[in-house]
């Protein structure tokens, strides 16, 4: 890769939208003043060298396939050597605490605070607080129901399998709750997983939070530390998220992805997850589908 050519674009199509056409990739490399033309999937996910970054609503408006997600990275260390992950409406398609709250009748009222919370609108610390005491009393019981009821992203599996498989530390952290964590850790293969704890009396909930509490500070310390841990510098780190308290981590990683993010989340980040799904992150790094693992049939 030459100065000349010192970006890499990659489109990755939605399936649902159509295929993408060699005839829609060839406009954005006349656009883009592209070269190196290299199909990750076909139909699906295609990679070209540019001289520069092309403007994103540009390139949008040259190409007739209109549900396509656009990365912009550097050519150099493009495989990430760590993914940190949120979990709720990033690798889980729940907030597990609107579910949770779901149980006790009060779904409305606490996703509602969870949905301000996310874009940045209340204290995140008071925010969480708030939820978890209105689940006082709620049967620890209802911690297994609402876990019975839990689904994954699209992609989930096949992005943690494909990054460990390839050596990557993978690690999922939430501002959500270790219960869940944990278990979505040991399904899909994460090596780390931390979150917040909800207290409870051995029978129901105390409407309390283990402390201290895991918030967009703690998730972008974790960042830190698990890049040091693997001797690389930030720019070799992966991030993921949707919520205003993964901000601090999706801008300081080398690529950091908004997934289907909250507005005040996807104004501030560069590459975007808006039409597809989380196998895209693995695009995004120049894998091949040829490469994934665990592959959802």
């Amino acid at each position: 890769m030459t100065a000349a050519h010192s970006h890499i674009v990659t489109l990755v199509a939605s399936r649902e939208a159509g295929p993408l056409t060699a005839q829609d990739v060839a406009r954005a490399m006349a656009y883009a003043q592209g070269r190196n033309l290299v199909w990750l999937e076909d139909g699906r996910a295609a990679e070209f060298q540019a001289p520069a970054a092309p403007d994103r609503s540009a390139l949008d408006a040259v190409m007739t396939h209109k549900a396509v997600d656009i990365f912009l990275t550097r050519p150099r260390g493009r495989r990430k050597a760590v993914l940190v992950a949120d979990m709720d409406s990033t690798i889980v398609t729940a907030e597990t605490l609107d579910e949770l709250a779901a149980c006790a009748g009060i779904k409305d009222k606490i996703a509602a605070i969870t949905a301000r919370a996310m874009n940045g609108e209340l204290d995140f610390h008071e925010a969480i607080r708030e939820r978890v005491g209105l689940l006082k009393g709620l049967p620890v019981r209802a911690l297994e129901e609402t876990w019975a009821n839990i689904a994954y992203c699209p992609g989930a599996r096949a992005l943690v399998a494909t990054m460990n498989a390839f050596g990557a530390t993978t690690a999922l952290v939430s501002g959500g709750f270790s219960f869940f964590t944990a278990r979505v850790a040991a399904e899909l293969g994460f090596a780390i997983n931390r979150a917040n704890t909800l207290l409870d009396d051995g029978t129901a909930l105390t409407g309390e939070v283990g402390e201290p509490i895991l918030d967009k500070t703690a998730k972008l310390a974790s960042l830190e530390e698990f890049a040091e841990a693997r001797g690389v510098k930030l720019t070799a780190c992966l991030s993921v998220g949707d919520g205003a308290n993964d901000l601090p981590m999706l801008k300081a990683a080398g690529l950091g992805i908004a997934y289907h993010a909250k507005p005040v989340v996807a104004a501030e980040v560069v590459n975007k997850v808006v039409h597809t799904d989380l196998t895209a992150l693995l695009f995004a790094q120049g894998y091949p589908a040829s490469a994934f693992k665990g592959v959802e049939p």
